[in-house]
């Protein structure tokens, strides 16, 4: 597999719409950097915040998610409780070509205030808003920007698309928008 450079990836956003909103080249005035980079492009994250609690003692269950493990807050500052977690998405929708895997990776601002951010790859063929976690490791409460950097994604090119990509299969978050909760 080879990392495509910030030429592919402006083109790619061009001809298929890979990535909208597009933004040419990194932002950094006063903000969290977001926008195209060397071989990568920085996504901001949505106001709208999922900040998972326990007040009703829920059990965190894939298979049965229950959404009285959050409370939703629409903001342009979200507070991540100590040692707990909030999900969110990218302004961005990305659309993934069928010979090319997504990874992400979290922005080292974030990274040096304990707080990590999580997302799954996003597979060939897969397009939508991608759902980001944000997990404070600190024993405080930790701050993250809506409309602001969260994460990097990377482009993989593969040497020849898929056989069967992730919307031949019609996986479960084809098209999200949105935080998306998890499906079985």
């Amino acid at each position: 597999m080879t990392i495509m450079s910030d030429i592919w990836i402006r083109e790619k956003a061009a001809e298929t719409g890979m990535i909208t909103p597009f933004v040419e080249k990194q932002n950094r005035d006063g903000v969290i950097s977001y926008g195209l980079s060397s071989y990568g492009y920085d996504a901001r994250v949505q106001d709208e915040f999922l900040i998972f609690t326990n007040v009703d003692n829920d059990v965190v269950d894939p298979k049965a998610f229950s959404e009285t493990s959050f409370v939703r807050r629409k903001t342009k500052t979200c507070v991540i409780p100590p040692n707990s977690f909030v999900l969110a998405s990218t302004v961005e929708y990305f659309r993934v070509p069928d010979d090319v895997l997504v990874i992400c990776v979290g922005k080292s601002t974030y990274a040096r205030c304990g707080i990590i951010v999580n997302v799954t790859p996003l597979e060939p063929g897969w397009e939508g808003h991608v759902t980001l976690e944000f997990s404070n490791t600190t024993p405080l409460p930790a701050r993250i920007y809506a409309d602001e950097g969260a994460c990097q994604f990377l482009f993989l090119m593969g040497d020849q698309p898929c056989e069967t990509s992730y919307a031949n299969r019609q996986g479960k978050y084809m098209g999200q928008r949105g935080v998306t909760l998890p499906r079985l």
